[in-house]
């Protein structure tokens, strides 16, 4: 078979297997395989028996379920290319909204600190380093297999970016967690998924548990966080909170109901869905 065949037959056997987008799976794929991009793919004529043999084993993984970025290895988000695998939550497109919105926040501040709650394989932190060079950025992240993607990521980054990123292991829920900072922007995509929810085989079977679901509401992590916000924001500084479809008005209610934070507005993806809340810090006390 040439190039084309093998794609043919790729797209017939992921559609048949359910995965839902076998068409664009089968052309990154090739295109991994190839060492090309998929727009490049039109032309490759012939694989190799060796490229063959490996574009083979590849789609039976993905018929499998196993999530593409975990069979090519790593995933672009904003302008950096992340390495992810098992262990850590793959950094989703939708996100990206948020990551526009911290660049934004900051886009006035001199130098700019930055707190990226949760911060798994590094996705915000590492975005946000990358795209504004002359601010400090601190990731916290409460897991050992995290942590160890986040370094990796932060390893790959160069100097002028690394050198300005500080990694920090805790609970987000502890106002403690980094004492004595103080930041411009905090961003959060923590775990916010409800217990009950119905998801992928991809995300169920392969994201960690501990990143996805926020206890039965979907709040177990945020509605404490919001304390630890509020003691790393300095007067006038923003937040933005990633949450789940069904949690946006919870989130709202949790940072008005502590009292230390005004100009709460819901935030939209792109496909016009309810994807984060930010918030400014004011002076106010908190409410007793």
């Amino acid at each position: 078979m040439n190039a084309r065949e093998h794609r043919r037959a790729a797209r017939a056997e992921l559609a048949a297997a359910g995965v839902p987008s076998p068409d664009v799976d089968a052309a990154l794929l090739l295109a991994h395989v190839a060492g090309t991009s998929v727009g490049g793919l039109v032309t490759v004529d012939e694989l190799t028996g060796e490229q063959a043999d490996t574009y083979r084993a590849m789609i039976d993984r993905r018929r499998a379920r196993e999530p593409l970025q975990h069979i090519i290895g790593h995933v672009q988000f904003g302008m950096v290319d992340l390495e992810v695998g098992p262990g850590v939550f793959i950094p989703r497109m939708e996100t990206e909204a948020l990551l526009s919105w911290a660049l934004e926040a900051i886009a006035d501040v001199a130098e700019p600190v930055v707190v990226d709650l949760c911060s798994g394989s590094g996705a915000l932190a590492l975005s946000i380093a990358d795209a504004r060079r002359n601010a400090v950025v601190h990731a916290v992240e409460i897991a050992d297999e995290p942590l160890r993607w986040l370094q990796r990521n932060l390893s790959r980054m160069p100097d002028q970016v690394a050198d300005r990123v500080e990694v920090h292991q805790g609970d987000v829920r502890d106002p403690a967690v980094l004492a004595g900072i103080r930041a411009d922007v905090v961003v959060a995509n923590p775990p916010y998924i409800p217990e009950t929810a119905e998801l992928p085989v991809e995300v169920i079977d392969h994201d960690p548990p501990l990143a996805l679901f926020g206890g039965a509401d979907g709040m177990s992590v945020i509605g404490p966080m919001i304390a630890t916000v509020a003691q790393l924001l300095e007067a006038g500084g923003k937040v933005a909170i990633e949450h789940d479809d069904s949690t946006g008005q919870a989130v709202i209610e949790v940072l008005t109901a502590d009292g230390r934070f005004g100009s709460i507005v819901q935030n939209h993806d792109l496909a016009g869905r309810p994807r984060f809340v930010t918030a400014t810090r004011t002076t106010t006390s908190r409410r007793i």
